[in-house]
C-alpha cells in the first residue's frame, strides 16, 4: 500500500548509507520548486547517531548552511535518527544536486571546525544539556570521508 509520506514509500533495506538523496519535489503555483534532500548518516535498522549528536548537528548544520546559501526552508532530524532532511526552494538555479552536495560538504567541515554548538544554551533551546559537539563531529567527519558514495543510494 502505498504511503503519503515518501520515505514510508523507500524500501530501507536496500539503501546503501551514507548517501544523499531528493526525497520530495514540490511545483508551486508560483513557479517555486521546493526540493527536500534525504541526508542519510548512517544504515537504516543496522546504526544510529545518539540524540545528542543529532542535537548537536542539527543546530549547528542548520545554522551554519545558512551562511552559504540562502535558498534553505528547514533542517531537521529524521525521529530513527538514521540523518536529516534538507528542505530547499529553488535549487536549481543554483546549481542542482552538485551545488547542493558542496553547499552540504562545506558546512560539514564547519562542524567539525566549530568551537561550540550554536545556541545551545537555555534561552535559545528546548534541551540544552543535550549536546555532545565531539559526537557531532565524529559523526560530520565520517560522513564527510565518505563523499564519493554520497550519490549511490541503493546497495
Amino acid at each position: 500500500m502505498v504511503q503519503n509520506v515518501e520515505s514510508f514509500n523507500l524500501d530501507h533495506r536496500t539503501v546503501a548509507a551514507p548517501y544523499v538523496r531528493v526525497a520530495d519535489t514540490k511545483h508551486l503555483p508560483g513557479g517555486d520548486i521546493i526540493t527536500k534532500y534525504d541526508v542519510r548518516f548512517c544504515q537504516p535498522n543496522e546504526a544510529h547517531l545518539p540524540m545528542p549528536t543529532v542535537h548537536s548537528l542539527e543546530h549547528t548544520m542548520a545554522e551554519r548552511i545558512r551562511d552559504h546559501v540562502d535558498n534553505v526552508i528547514d533542517l531537521g532530524p529524521m525521529g530513527c535518527q538514521t540523518g536529516f532532511y534538507v528542505t530547499v526552494v529553488n535549487q536549481d538555479e543554483v546549481g542542482g544536486m552538485p551545488a547542493f552536495l558542496d553547499t552540504l560538504a562545506t558546512t560539514l567541515s564547519d562542524v567539525i571546525a566549530a568551537e561550540e554548538v550554536p545556541a545551545a544554551n537555555e534561552v535559545q533551546c528546548g534541551w540544552a544539556a543535550s549536546h555532545d559537539l565531539a559526537g557531532a563531529q565524529a559523526a560530520a567527519s565520517e560522513f564527510l570521508a565518505h563523499k564519493s558514495e554520497w550519490e549511490t543510494v541503493q546497495q
